[in-house]
């Protein structure tokens, strides 16, 4: 169907890599264990569109370019890089920032519309995600597939809808125990600190990865 192959095996694939924890999850227990549910459903969102942007540059050879380029790798590496240390940075400052309430604050919309963007893009600005899809989708087109591109693109949807589903049910579950638990306004600071300081840690090693 579509020009793919063994689909069954691709969505139990496709679920296994999404609750492997990473810096996307990551992304969204911070927010939805600090702002509440509203706030990690639209990191969430904001991370699934980014995942838009890697299936299409998939679809039209632009991952196969990237893959191919030390140049470009190194020239989306080192911006994706220094953006994963602004996150960090961000949330490290707005730990020492935040009062001691023991309130969740809830997002306005720009606030939320600022997390969709950075959850959007902590995503398309990582290349080691853009090579993930290059080498992970060609393996369930089928060779004589007359439109490889469609193909793609039908993987990348159904990849990228489960994964949303999922983050948004990581994103409800955390916001369910962290009122479940009512944290200390001490205990959210550290927790953002030490979010922020992974988001860091993570920067330098993409900073430090090789396009291989």
């Amino acid at each position: 169907m579509f020009g793919t192959h063994d689909l069954w095996l691709f969505v139990l694939s496709g679920l296994l890599l999404n609750i492997t924890p990473g810096p996307d999850t990551l992304y969204i227990v911070g927010r939805s264990s600090t702002q509440g549910w509203r706030a990690g459903a639209v990191a969430a969102l904001g991370i699934g569109a980014g995942t838009l942007v890697h299936i299409c540059a998939a679809a039209l050879g632009l991952s196969a370019i990237l893959a191919a380029s030390a140049t470009a790798f190194t020239a989306v590496k080192v911006i994706g890089a220094a953006y994963l240390l602004y996150v960090g940075m961000t949330l490290i400052r707005s730990a020492s920032a935040a009062q001691s309430s023991t309130v969740t604050v809830v997002p306005r919309t720009a606030a939320l519309r600022g997390i969709f963007i950075q959850g959007f893009l902590t995503n398309v600005l990582n290349p080691k995600v853009a090579l993930f899809f290059l080498a992970f989708l060609p393996q369930f087109v089928a060779a004589e597939a007359t439109s490889k591109p469609v193909a793609f693109l039908v993987l990348g949807a159904i990849f990228d809808v489960n994964g949303t589903i999922w983050n948004l049910i990581v994103a409800w579950s955390t916001a369910r125990l962290s009122t479940s638990l009512s944290p200390s306004a001490a205990f959210r600071r550290w927790f953002n600190r030490c979010v922020g300081g992974v988001f860091i840690f993570i920067g330098i090693r993409l900073a430090l990865a090789h396009e291989r």
